[in-house]
């Protein structure tokens, strides 16, 4: 904040600015860097308003399972073991 030293007041803001002078430059500071900082991550991100989107990899929207079906790579010994054990479980599935 400024300094009273003393002597006549001035009534203008005109005259009493340098007094000021330390204050506007650290209140540009508070109001300026969070600015640059969001203007700074849009740039260097590419986040702009209607743009097309963009997937840098195409294999973050593969279906690993197409239809919503599990498939499993089994042999024919296994087949039988689970072939033996659906037999006896009553399997049921709904939609949601």
């Amino acid at each position: 904040m400024p300094q009273d030293i003393g002597g006549k007041a001035k009534v203008s803001y005109y005259g009493e600015m340098p007094a000021f002078v330390d204050d506007h430059v650290k209140l540009t500071r508070i109001f300026c860097s969070p600015l640059r900082l969001v203007i700074t991550f849009t740039l260097r991100s590419r986040f702009v308003a209607f743009k097309e989107l963009e997937n840098p990899d195409v294999r973050t929207t593969d279906d690993p399972f197409p239809n919503g079906k599990l498939n499993i790579m089994i042999t024919s010994k296994e087949f039988e073991i689970v072939d033996k054990i659906l037999e006896r479980v009553e399997i049921t599935t709904t939609e949601k």
